[in-house]
């Protein structure tokens, strides 16, 4: 017995190593000032790449690098990625911190503008200090924050003016899907093409295009950006920003602009052949007010099946009848408009939510409606007067109707 207790004892003794190294604080030290204002603007404008829940709960905190003068403030979700530069009033410490994200944006909301001045106080808390008080956070170490990566050395670089971006966007987000089979369906396709680029939405039962010449590339490319970096982007870039620049890999997208720079993942599929939809011969034609189309489908859908929404349009020369009934309800309307109507007389079905979708999201006056006939898809366009200016079409499926 008493060899074996010597042998446990041998074996579960650690060696001596030493008195434990000092911790290197270096790249947690910082020492800035900086408009409350100018900070409070670039926290809101990241802010949207912060996820509500996260398994890493180190991102529920933005980034910040003090560098070359600059305070560089990084959000993420792990898909999403919202970077920005600010430019400091005064560095004396340059350092990397990651701090509590919510914290910071409440308590700058709450200041009006002046100088605020951040410094590290020791190895677990900063200061942020105003004219008449201050308040202490607590921050972490900028280590912990995952590596963020954006496109690789062999990403395709192509710049769009920031309205057409924008424009494009707003016009075809709308029609993108929610579907767990077809994930490519879920995002805007990027079709870009040589002498144009051609933004697409779909989800099988409205399709929408948005053209602009005003974006070219030497070669062929595309990628399908989800519906909510999309929105995201529509939503901070500026009016002030001229030029976004876009690089895009197999997996990886980076848009930059100004100071601001979102990465984000791509969504990794096939498109469908979406050209092979768009109908070229619809010989019936109506030509109308969109405004006025628009504002009569919305008074008539009140009286239509809440399940279905389904509404019905009635087209003879001169005079198109839109209709509606829920006859679970008792509920029935239908109004006539005069309109300029070329082609047989037709009766066709529509879901009303997917029409006033796709009209309120035009921009034009006028609008050119193309039918074949009750079961094939109808063409959206702008008014012809007006196809120079506005790049936008529109397919929509019909619906059976009794």
């Amino acid at each position: 017995m008493p060899f074996a207790r010597k042998f446990l004892y041998l074996s579960f003794e650690e060696p001596f190593k030493g008195p434990p190294e000092p911790p290197d604080n270096k790249h947690r030290d910082m020492k800035l000032n900086i408009s409350s204002t100018d900070l409070l603007k670039g926290l809101l404008d990241v802010s949207k790449a912060i996820p509500s829940k996260s398994p890493l709960p180190i991102l529920e905190n933005f980034l910040f690098v003090l560098k070359d003068g600059r305070l560089e403030v990084t959000a993420s979700d792990s898909e999403l990625t919202l970077r920005t530069s600010i430019e400091v009033e005064g560095a004396e410490e340059e350092g990397s911190i990651a701090v509590p994200a919510r914290h910071m944006i409440d308590l700058l909301k709450e200041l009006p503008d002046q100088p605020v001045r951040i410094r590290t106080v020791n190895d677990s808390s900063f200061e942020c200090a105003w004219a008449s008080g201050n308040s202490v956070l607590p921050y972490f170490p900028a280590d912990d924050y995952p590596e963020i990566k954006g496109t690789g050395e062999d990403a395709q670089k192509v710049e769009f003016p920031a309205a057409r971006l924008v424009e494009g966007i707003q016009g075809t987000v709308y029609a993108t899907a929610d579907d767990e089979i077809r994930p490519a369906m879920n995002g805007i396709f990027f079709d870009i093409d040589p002498a144009s680029t051609t933004l697409v939405a779909s989800d099988s039962h409205k399709l929408i295009c948005y053209t602009t010449p005003d974006v070219k590339a030497s070669e062929k490319a595309s990628f399908i950006l989800h519906k909510k970096p999309a929105n995201v982007l529509r939503s901070i870039i500026g009016k002030d920003v001229e030029t976004v620049e876009v690089q895009f890999d197999g997996s990886s997208a980076q848009f930059t602009f100004g100071g601001t720079t979102l990465i984000c993942r791509l969504v990794v599929g096939k498109y469908p052949k979406y050209r092979d939809v768009i109908p070229q011969n619809n010989s019936n034609v109506l030509k109308i007010d969109r405004t006025l189309l628009l504002n009569t489908v919305r008074r008539v859908a009140v009286c239509s099946n809440k399940a279905s929404n389904h509404i019905k349009l009635t087209l003879k020369e001169g005079q198109l009848e839109v209709s509606a009934q829920d006859l679970g309800f008792a509920l029935a309307a239908y109004e006539k408009i005069v309109c300029d109507y070329a082609g047989d007389e037709l009766t066709i079905g529509f879901k009303s939510t997917f029409l006033t979708e796709i009209l309120s999201n035009m921009g034009c006056n006028g609008v050119v409606i193309k039918f074949a006939d009750a079961r094939r898809a109808a063409l959206i366009l702008p008014a012809e007067e007006e196809a120079e200016t506005e790049k936008i079409c529109g397919i929509l499926m019909p619906i059976m109707i009794s």
